[in-house]
Parts: C-alpha cells; structure tokens; sequence
C-alpha cells in the first residue's frame, strides 16, 4: 500500500502512479519472514508485501478493509496454495484473525493505496471528478457527509490538525457559506472553492486542496484511531521474538508509532517537572535504526517514498500493559457517527 504524503507532492492530485512496494528490502530485513513462520500483512493492498513474504518461504495472514483489493487479491490467494489467507477486515481488528502470542511478525503500510487514488469514482483524488467519498471501506460516513453536516469549529479542528493547514479557518467559513446553498457533491466542488479562496502562488509545491483532502481522507476513516488500535492488538498477537514493523507517510502517523515503540521500551518517562514514572518490563525491543527513511536512489524511482519512515521492533516475552490511548494524544474531533446521512 502507498499513501499520501503530508508535506510534499501528494498523489491526490496526480495521475495514476505503478504500486511500487515502498522500503521493501527494508521491510523484509526487519520482518525476517522464513518457512514455517506465520506473518500477517494488515495493509494488503495490491499484494506488493504479501507477495515477497511468500517468496521467502513463511505463510500470511493479509487484511484490507476495501472489499475491492479483497476481489482482486483472490488470484493471489488461489495462486498462493493455501499460504496465503486474504480477509476483509480493518487492521485494528487483527487479534481477531489470530491468537494471543501466534505471530511471527507484523507488518503495517499505512494509508491510502495507489488503486483507490485512481479510481475517480472512490473520491480520494480531486485530478478527475467524482463523489466526495473518501471511505476506504466502502461503508459509513462520506467525505460529504462531513463537509455538509460538521460543524465550522468541527471543520478548522480537521483540517487544522489532521491536514495542518494554515488556512483552515478562512476554508471552513467558506464551505459553510457555500454549503447554505448548494451541498457539496463531487472532489471538484470542494476542490475548486479552495482554489478560490486560497489560491495557488507560485512557490506553492501542492495543490491547495491537498491538505483538507488529506485531513478528510485521515477522519473519514479514522485513521490515526486505526493505526493507534492496530499497535496494541500486535503486541497481543505476536510471540515473543515475532517482529513489528510499520511503514507510515506522514508525521501524524509516524508520531504515533513513535510513542508507541518508546512507551513500550521499558525505560522510565518523567521531565525536572513530573514525578519519574516508574519504568516497567519492555514488550519491544528495536530493530535496527530507531527509524528507516527511503534511500535517494528509491524516492527518484518511487516519489512516493520520498516520505515513508519505517519503524520496527522484537517482542519480548512481558506481558502487554493494555491499551492506553493516551501514550498518542489524539486530538478530540467531532463524532463520525453523528455525521452520518
């Protein structure tokens, strides 16, 4: 799976991209899949990581919750001879696919895949015009949900922290005005008010748009809950000496996974201002690099790459200390389920 990049040129507004595996030598190194060992890929995509584990011998457990990489991965599947199992299911929901202490490895690509950004008609792009969509599920609250119904303050709080846009405010006025008129149908209505009221200046590398497409895409389908659920049911689901490794795009995400690796390090946390919290048994330890970026060589062949930051590390045999949240500091942003048509 390759996802948009905050920050930088953003395939939301470009052409159809080849999926190309991002750090896939690097992946493997730190996942070190081999024969008899079970790995599951939680981003299946269209197969690019999946498909290398295969070839190194170890079985997979893929998830993806577009039903639409499901139907075309079943070739795969069939092709596979029973090493590959291919499950609709969100990647949060992995403990579900295998047992406490069963895995090898886990690997998470995290993002929207090169297929969804190319279909006009899955409304993650705003190049071609299609429905405000953006639900990588296919299922529950659209993009167009949220831009006809989200409150303004609701809108600035999206937009200002998930796509880190500056102009959030003065957008969000706008899409309310608008709104009161005319509802928001396709990526280019949107798309072509934020060219109006923040237009393009020449030294601007992104489209103006990109950021609250990038914001809507993130919300709609909760993606930094997501990612934050994903980690703590891999803690559960892998043995003790199975690998993590996690592939993220954008700095929301790769904070998260951060947090993650350091709050499970087993070193003790405290400032000159809190009390030193007491350190507790580590579940990981690093692979590697505390973290992986592309090399020059791949982000000139991949420009997608250019921001993918991988991040992995060994389970250890203590207990996992359960899901607290606030290890992440998520923002509070409004409730997607009272958004819904």
């Amino acid at each position: 799976m390759v996802t948009e990049q905050g920050g930088g040129t953003s395939e939301a507004d470009g052409g159809p991209v080849r999926h190309i595996p991002v750090l896939l030598s690097e992946v493997l190194a730190a996942l070190d899949p081999a024969p008899g060992k079970v790995i599951l890929d939680g981003t299946f995509g269209a197969g690019g990581y999946a498909s290398a584990i295969l070839d190194a011998g170890a079985d997979v457990i893929a998830l993806d919750r577009d039903p639409t990489a499901i139907a075309a991965g079943q070739p795969m599947v069939a092709a596979a001879g029973g090493k590959l199992k291919l499950i609709h299911s969100r990647f949060s929901q992995l403990a579900e696919h295998a047992p406490a202490g069963s895995l090898d490895g886990v690997v998470l690509d995290i993002g929207v895949s090169s297929m969804q950004i190319d279909e006009p008609e899955r409304g993650f792009s705003f190049q071609k015009k299609g429905p405000l969509d953006m639900r990588m599920s296919a299922a529950g609250v659209s993009a167009a949900d949220v831009v006809n119904r989200a409150k303004v303050s609701d809108l600035i709080r999206i937009f200002g922290f998930l796509g880190e846009e500056k102009q959030s405010g003065r957008i969000a006025r706008a899409i309310e005005k608008r709104r009161a008129e005319t509802p928001f149908e396709t990526t280019r209505d949107l798309a072509g008010l934020i060219e109006i009221v923040t237009p393009r200046k020449a030294k601007d590398k992104i489209h103006p748009a990109t950021r609250v497409f990038q914001a809507l895409r993130i919300f709609v389908n909760d993606e930094l809950g997501e990612l934050a659920q994903a980690l703590f049911a891999a803690e559960r689901a892998l043995k003790p000496g199975g690998r993590l490794v996690v592939v993220t795009f954008h700095s929301l995400e790769d904070r998260i996974v951060k947090a993650f690796f350091q709050d499970r390090s087993g070193k003790a946390a405290g400032s000159r201002h809190l009390p030193l919290v007491t350190a507790r048994a580590a579940t990981f330890t690093p692979v590697g690099k505390p973290m992986v970026a592309a090399s020059e060589e791949e982000a000139s062949l991949n420009p997608r790459a250019r921001s993918a930051k991988l991040r992995a590390g060994i389970r250890t045999e203590a207990p996992s200390p359960g899901n607290d949240l606030s290890i992440f500091n998520l923002p509070e942003l409004a409730s997607l389920a009272r958004l819904g048509g």
